[in-house]
């Protein structure tokens, strides 16, 4: 869980808005510096000209950067960057400089904190901030591994840090992947060198609405914030203002940490050779007072095109105040590189696909062995089709290294499936090769305390590195946790290490309480499926804010396909009523309740509950009640001997849009195409609202149900009358944010 380190900088963002300028490269370019600029010890055999690299003049000419810093603290600003953006060794390596990289951040550092000191007293300090810039290559696209990342990034905060710099700024981060190795890297050269000093981490939404590789900006903030390093998270650079207030909006309602927030002065336009920003001084202060009076920004800040006049009419609207308060809501969620997926839904329980198992999936383990990673894509956008949230992804399968293939299948899922990835191995060499690859905030499937603590304690830190939420096994050097207590003892062990040692958020730790198979008739197997739903129930209570997963198909291991699909469904439901959040399933082998017929469901809830009597037992009573029945049959209903207004109406309910043309011709042949929508198929609709209303039909059913309505209001429509008329209604449609009709 993150805890504000103690430092003058963020105590005083707790008290008064604070104003940063980062306009550096934008002001240089304005001074329109010439090559003799960028000369290094002119006149002697060391003379030296990077012209095309600011970063340069930290050494050739401190003076100009200077100049610079100078305008800023003197129009207001609490804090201005320093000249280091692209001061890593992969952008350094282009100039022939990458072996003085630590160098350049160092001096970078001095000089700022030259000027710094300037204008800085004891009622009034002003702070540096060392810009760490995005580079010029995404990892998330292959184009640099990350070891080689966080190498570079960790001579850069090095050399600032080793300058006196007083904040790290991570900033216009275009590739999730890229921002969490900067981040890696300041944890890490915090520990080597034994310091804390801020961290600033601001993303760059570009005009399509998201950062350059996709992700939304719930996408980052899900990512961002479960890093303890960062202590604040912005947006800055590619907008103006106007561009950005839905994504400020965005951070205010859900971002727990201070909120930066630095434009650039709207978009460039080239005139006459040179960029130049159209916006105003009034309307810079104008957008930064509805940022701070509005949504609570702690930081009003400025990038590129910004001038020292403008910050002299944003601190003369906003003033020198407190920040407004919010209060921010926490959605645990995991996130892939382009969307956050909370682990609690409103409509549904969360789905974690199964299918990309090699253990458990026949068809995927066939791609894996053949190498077919098209086909494993194609698995995987199946799942998403069929109303998975989330993919788990495991390739263990013995005889095999894991770690090549999860390189390989993590390296195309994470930019070809829109869905959230639970990385799911034993080995651990298999788990840290997949959270290299990934941008996005991870599942990890799993911990326990089988081999004690040996195993916990060598995962959790590559978890918390990596800001991955975790699965927890209730399985101890006992065994598999049977009984409640046991489930619940395991628990708390599992919390104490994971919550307290390791400082893992509680809502990322979702514990599993596993159940063993029904199927096998044993006596000391009867009560597990009731023992894991009397875990589930108590955990969230004994354990507040944790979340919980099963993996539901366990408890029908054994039985025929047909009977498998009745018992998991019904388990499945039993347990969202305990208070299950997550399920790892096959979604299209689950079914709504009200299509399992009454005999089915009553038997598997006896079964489930042990409700033995001296003349019954539901096992027997169950597997009887499949002898002989295909899959089909057994959780549908013919529906060819019904009128075709019942099967119209059905086929909604079933969101069975096979075959739906044949009956709507029946149905034209006696009514119209408007008595066929409003009267039989919106009937439909209605009771599929009521069965969602009532826990009865999860979202993706009730999705299925909206597609066959639609297929066949396109059908009729061709049959409806046309009327003529010039006049045009009005239309008004409302929804409640949030509701199911967002969708």
């Amino acid at each position: 869980m993150y805890t504000a380190p103690d430092h003058p900088f963020l105590a005083r963002l707790r008290d008064r808005v604070l104003f940063t300028a980062g306009p550096i490269g934008s002001t240089l370019l304005s001074f329109n510096l010439t090559a003799d600029d960028f000369v290094a010890f002119p006149g002697t055999a060391r003379e030296e000209a990077h012209q095309d690299c600011p970063e340069w003049l930290n050494v050739a000419n401190p003076e100009i950067l200077q100049r610079v810093f100078r305008m800023f603290y003197e129009a207001g600003a609490d804090a201005v960057d320093s000249c280091s953006f692209g001061a890593n060794d992969v952008v350094l390596a282009e100039f022939g400089l990458a072996d003085r990289t630590r160098e350049l951040n160092r001096l970078a550092a001095q000089v700022i904190n030259k000027v710094r000191d300037e204008f800085s007293t004891p009622e009034w300090p002003r702070y540096s901030f060392g810009t760490n810039g995005p580079g010029t290559k995404l990892p998330s696209l292959g184009h640099i591994a990350w070891d080689e990342l966080v190498r570079s990034y960790r001579e850069q905060v090095s050399g600032l840090i080793e300058g006196g710099i007083d904040v790290l700024k991570v900033e216009t981060c275009q590739d999730l992947l890229q921002t969490k190795a900067a981040l890696a890297a300041c944890a890490d050269v915090f520990a080597e060198m034994g310091v804390r000093i801020p961290v600033i981490v601001s993303v760059t939404i570009e005009t399509t609405g998201t950062m350059l590789l996709g992700s939304d900006i719930a996408a980052a903030l899900t990512a961002l914030e479960a890093l303890d390093v960062v202590d604040v998270i912005g947006v800055n650079c590619s907008l103006g203002p106007d561009g950005m207030v839905e994504h400020v909006r965005y951070l205010a309602e859900h971002c727990r940490r201070p909120i930066f927030v630095a434009p650039n002065a709207g978009m460039p336009e080239v005139v006459d050779g040179q960029a130049c920003y159209r916006l105003t001084p009034e309307d810079f202060a104008r957008y930064h007072r509805i940022f701070v009076d509005e949504f609570g920004a702690n930081i009003a800040g400025g990038c590129c095109g910004t001038t020292p006049a403008m910050f002299e009419a944003a601190i003369a609207a906003i003033g020198r105040r407190a920040p407004k308060r919010r209060t921010p809501a926490l959605e645990p969620s995991s996130s892939s590189l382009y969307t956050s997926v909370p682990f609690r839904q409103d409509t549904s329980f969360l789905v974690i696909g199964e299918r990309l198992n090699a253990t458990g999936s026949r068809a995927f383990r066939d791609l894996l062995l053949a190498g077919d990673l098209d086909g494993m894509v194609a698995l995987a956008r199946e799942q998403t089709a069929e109303g998975a949230h989330v993919l788990d992804v495991s390739v263990d399968f013995v005889g095999r290294n894991g770690a090549p293939d999860m390189e390989a299948l993590a390296g195309v899922l994470r930019t070809q499936s829109t869905l959230p990835l639970v990385f799911d191995s034993t080995e651990l060499p298999v788990i840290e090769t997949a959270l290299k690859l990934y941008g996005g905030k991870a599942i990890i499937n799993s911990i326990n305390l089988e081999d004690g603590e040996r195993k916990i304690t060598r995962l959790m830190p590559l978890i918390r590195r990596h800001g991955a939420a975790a699965i927890a096994l209730v399985i101890d050097e006992e065994g598999q946790a049977r009984t409640a207590e046991w489930k619940l003892r395991v628990a708390h062990r599992i919390y104490e290490i994971a919550v307290g040692r390791y400082g893992l958020e509680p809502s990322d730790l979702l514990f599993d309480m596993l159940t063993f198979p029904l199927s096998g008739g044993q006596e000391d197997l009867r009560k597990d499926a009731m023992e894991t739903l009397e875990a589930i129930r108590r955990v969230k209570v004994e354990l507040p804010g944790v979340n919980t997963v099963l993996g539901v198909s366990n408890v029908s291991f054994g039985l025929k396909t047909v009977a498998r699909r009745v018992l998991n469904t019904v388990f499945l439901h039993e347990a969202i009523e305990a208070g299950l959040d997550a399920a790892i399933v096959n979604a299209k082998q689950i079914v709504p309740l009200n299509r399992i017929p009454e005999e089915q469901l009553a038997t598997a809830l006896d079964l489930i509950y042990d409700r033995r009597r001296e003349d019954y037992d539901p096992l027997t009573h169950f597997l009887g009640l499949f002898e002989g029945v295909e899959a089909e049959k057994a959780v549908k209903v013919d529906r060819s001997t019904l009128p075709v207004d019942e099967r119209l109406r059905q086929r909604i309910v079933d969101g069975d849009r096979r075959g739906i043309d044949a009956d709507l011709d029946d149905a034209l042949e006696t009514m119209d195409a408007l008595t066929i929508i409003n009267q039989h198929l919106l009937e439909g609709m209605r009771e599929v609202g009521e069965l969602f209303g009532s826990g009865k039909m999860q979202l993706p059913f009730v999705l299925q149900s909206a597609e066959t309505m639609k297929t066949a209001v396109a059908y009729l429509e061709p049959h409806m009358e046309k009327t003529d008329g010039s006049g045009k209604g009005k239309i008004v449609l409302a929804t409640v944010r949030g509701d199911v009709h967002d969708i």
